[in-house]
């Protein structure tokens, strides 16, 4: 006859049992928030971006904007020759800036959707959640940044067809999607503190109205800053659009730039963005 199998030790089973019970009464602790936060931001900027799937009206209407500047606004002031670009072409000079330009109108108004989704009861639900608010607002500019890159593929095509002379470098190319999505990711945090200030969508619309275009020429998009006056100059240097402009110059037509400085500046925006917007979030939820 085969033996009957022998019962478990007395110590491991009632070590198991205090640990079941411990498990009741503490639970576990969870991961640390520096291994989660990476994760949590590529989900929710992938929340963000699902909405082009169901609906990319957006990108359409958007692309005829930068088509418009560079058609019309670049090929009649290349005849005119009167912003000197030191011998560039004007629409090969004002095609960077253009980039910019959308890239900036579609990041600027970001905080719409954020005050949207506080209506729609969306964002109590997400900030209940153990995700960082830091967390939230970087995913949420990083899809800014990534529909933004869009844009620019949309102006760099249209330009090529214009006969822009752009550069095909992987490497500078890969430069221009980093300098595009760092500067949406800066303008749509600064949607998103404006919206934690106003919490109104019809002020947020006032407000960002009201800065887009002081951004946009106060920057080098359309003209050197050497023949801006002197104040406009003083803005200029403080206007992280300036920066970006001046990174797709130097990436895409290989003019003089400062890179190192100019995706320094962007780099400290960005992270200043996330900061403020993430401070304000919780006046949303209010």
């Amino acid at each position: 006859m085969s033996e009957a199998p022998a019962a478990p030790p007395a110590g491991s089973a009632d070590r198991a049992r205090q640990d079941g019970i411990g498990l009741l009464l503490r639970p576990p602790e969870p991961r640390a928030g520096r291994r989660l936060l990476p994760a949590r931001v590529v989900a929710m900027c992938a929340v963000e971006l699902q909405k082009l799937r169901h609906d990319r009206t957006e990108l359409y209407t958007r692309a005829v904007q930068p088509a418009l500047w560079l058609l019309i606004f670049g090929q009649t002031f290349t005849r005119i020759k009167a912003i000197p670009t030191d011998g560039i072409p004007y629409v090969d000079y004002l095609a960077p800036g253009i980039i910019a330009q959308s890239a900036m109108f579609i990041a600027i108004f970001y905080g719409i959707q954020i005050i949207w989704e506080r209506d729609a009861g969306i964002l109590n639900k997400l900030l209940v959640t153990p995700t960082p608010r830091s967390a939230l607002i970087t995913g949420k500019a990083f899809a800014a940044g990534v529909k933004s890159l869009i844009q620019a593929v949309v102006a760099i095509v249209i330009a090529a067809v214009l006969g822009v002379a752009l550069t095909w470098n992987p490497l500078k190319l890969l430069g221009v999607g980093a300098a595009v999505i760092l500067g949406s990711v800066f303008f749509s945090c600064l949607s998103m503190t404006i919206a934690g200030i106003v919490l109104s969508r019809d002020r947020l619309m006032g407000f960002g109205q009201a800065i887009t275009m002081p951004l946009f020429f106060g920057s080098n998009a359309l003209y050197p800053v050497s023949i801006m006056p002197g104040r406009l100059q003083a803005v200029s240097r403080f206007n992280p659009l300036s920066y970006q402009v001046d990174a797709l110059r130097g990436l895409l037509l290989g003019t003089h730039a400062h890179l190192a400085a100019d995706f320094g500046v962007l780099v400290v925006a960005a992270v200043l963005g996330i900061t403020a917007a993430s401070s304000l979030l919780g006046r949303l939820a209010r």
